[in-house]
């Protein structure tokens, strides 16, 4: 394990190869004490995991694989969306610094334009009503210049901008404002967060269409209930409520 270059502020681990960078800091948190916003990053992983089981490609050393540990004991299990958009506007945000057209495409994922640039799997663990750890996994595309899987819509930063970016800067950047948001959270920022999130989603304005188990609608998003379920207004003027995976964008 080596030490994360100068001028990082967070605990990092950095290592070559690894199943999954959130397997190992959670492996790591019941060996011993851990640090909050403990980071560990890893040039390349054998079994990155997405959301329901989905993996993440990536080729070794290119994007940023990196998993981090917060105790956010002041929020209840109902609140656990709140961690989802901390880290979404953190590192959406981030990108933003390099390009445009960047959105949080519902509930985390990371799109520029109608392609996608980071997932992230927020993995809680709670004691009582409360959450007493929340350990985010984040895979973002920076420098990968082809991809092979058949994800249908994979895009880079590289491929973005055109020049390759360093990777410890961008990481920098986006715990940096990680620790922000989690700060602003903590100190009661609740609405104001919810408020940029919903600005910053994807496809936020005007009719798109969705599809459900019901078929396929045309909706506008009229909102994000606490608990992280998406409102949608159809075209008939009716208001329809999803949790995660109940309803999917059409591209």
């Amino acid at each position: 394990m080596m030490p994360y270059p100068d001028g990082f502020s967070f605990p990092c681990i950095c290592v070559e190869e690894t199943d999954s960078t959130s397997l190992y800091l959670a492996r790591l948190c019941t060996e011993q004490e851990v640090k909050e916003m403990t980071v560990v990053t890893a040039a390349h992983q054998t079994a990155g995991r997405g959301q329901r089981g989905t993996s993440w490609e990536s080729e070794k050393g290119e994007n940023l694989l990196f998993s981090t540990v917060l105790y956010p004991t002041f929020l209840s299990a109902k609140e656990q969306f709140r961690l989802s958009q901390v880290i979404s506007l953190a590192v959406k945000e981030t990108l933003d610094v390099y390009a445009e057209d960047f959105s949080v495409k519902w509930p985390n994922d990371i799109f520029w334009k109608e392609k996608k640039i980071c997932g992230m799997l927020l993995e809680n663990d709670l004691t009582g009503t409360q959450i007493s750890r929340c350990i985010a996994g984040i895979g973002i595309n920076i420098n990968q210049e082809e991809f092979h899987s058949p994800a249908p819509n994979p895009v880079s930063l590289r491929q973005i901008t055109g020049k390759e970016e360093n990777l410890s800067e961008v990481l920098k950047q986006v715990m940096e404002r990680i620790g922000v948001y989690y700060e602003l959270l903590k100190s009661g920022k609740r609405d104001w967060i919810a408020s940029r999130y919903q600005r910053s989603l994807f496809r936020n304005t005007g009719f798109h269409d969705f599809q459900d188990q019901q078929g396929i609608f045309t909706a506008m998003i009229t909102g994000i209930e606490p608990e992280g379920r998406l409102i949608l207004t159809d075209d008939t003027g009716r208001e329809r409520r999803y949790a995660f995976k109940e309803v999917s964008y059409l591209y």
